[in-house]
């Protein structure tokens, strides 16, 4: 009964350190999520940025007859 109480143990023991690691995995996942999500919302402003530009030199050229 006492090795088998041990064993119990020993598997809680590992859940929980399990548990622990995702739980800062979880954590360090997010802050790269939020990290991605704001160079996107950045990238998204250069691509719209150059857009506007683009579509002003192109109103610039002279139309072909």
């Amino acid at each position: 009964m006492h090795a088998e109480l041990d064993t119990l143990e020993a598997k809680v023991r590992q859940v929980a350190e399990l548990c622990h690691n995702l739980r800062r995995e979880n954590v360090a996942l997010r802050q790269q999520l939020v990290a991605a999500q704001h160079e996107n919302k950045q990238a998204a402003a250069r691509l719209d940025a150059a857009k506007s530009r683009l579509q002003a030199l192109l109103e610039k050229l002279p139309e072909e007859n």
